[in-house]
């Protein structure tokens, strides 16, 4: 079964997790083909404006495959170096595939996100969780260190003392915990959590695509450049978009008092 499934909706993309029997374990051989290659048709589609990743059946994606893992089949097979270079080749390419994604992501957590799956959830731009999801990077628990860039995910995602906190203890926390933590930003009923991430989701897809893009990127640049160096770059894209059909459009639109119509040029 693969890995992901991948639907369009108008100017919307939703990836879903899609092991529901195996509490949507991910990692499995293959799988890293299976995320670039969706990421990249994401990133390729200049119709799509944002993108929803959540999970089928009861949970958002439990991680790594314990049975796997225990019976050291799969990429858990071999000698200490095969299994590093199933990690460097596997789980960097869904990593990178998520992280690399040009548009927003919203994480629309359903369940519990534990381990890998946190940290994927982690990648997203906004969180937003049903009242049944749970949270844990439980590694430890299994004698492991989080193999996925977890350690550079999780303080950026949590905060450094909470992230240490659930790396050290594994500790699982819930969807109030996380809110509390500023992990999360919304929390809805269980019910009601597609109805809020799609809802989302089309407010985010009203903005202009070219601009929304930049500014997804200057986001991400802005995590590891300095100030001066986010400023050079913000007034070159400033100066670009000045002059595209869009910046127009939103000067009409406000002066006209009615809602803009962005074409993405």
């Amino acid at each position: 079964m693969s890995a992901l499934l991948f639907e369009k909706n108008g100017e919307i993309g939703i990836i879903k997790f899609n092991r529901p029997d195996s509490m949507n374990a991910i990692g499995l051989v293959g799988d890293g083909a299976v995320f670039e290659e969706i990421c990249n048709e994401i990133n390729n589609d200049k119709n799509l404006r944002v993108i929803i990743i959540t999970g089928q059946g009861r949970a958002f994606s439990a991680g790594g495959d314990i049975k796997s893992m225990r019976d050291k089949t799969g990429i858990f097979a071999g000698s200490a170096y095969e299994i590093a270079q199933n990690y460097k080749t596997e789980v960097r390419k869904m990593v990178h595939g998520i992280w690399n994604i040009e548009l927003p992501l919203i994480a629309a957590i359903n369940g519990p996100a534990v381990g890998l799956g946190c940290d994927v959830a982690s990648m997203a731009d906004i969180r937003i969780a049903s009242n049944n999801a749970k949270f844990g990077l439980s590694f430890l628990k299994i004698g492991l260190i989080p193999g996925d860039g977890g350690a550079w995910l999780a303080p950026r995602a949590f905060g450094f003392s909470n992230a240490s906190r659930l790396l050290y203890s594994g500790e699982i926390i819930d969807a109030k915990k996380a809110y509390e933590w500023g992990y999360i930003s919304e929390i809805t009923e269980a019910d009601e959590l597609e109805d809020a991430a799609f809802g989302l989701a089309q407010s985010i897809a009203k903005q202009p695509p070219q601009a929304l893009r930049f500014t997804k990127s200057l986001l991400r640049q802005g995590m590891k450049l300095d100030f001066d160096a986010i400023l050079e770059m913000s007034a070159d894209i400033q100066g670009m978009l000045h002059h595209t059909q869009d910046h127009l459009e939103g000067i009409k639109a406000i002066i006209e008092k009615r809602e803009p119509n962005f074409k993405g040029c």
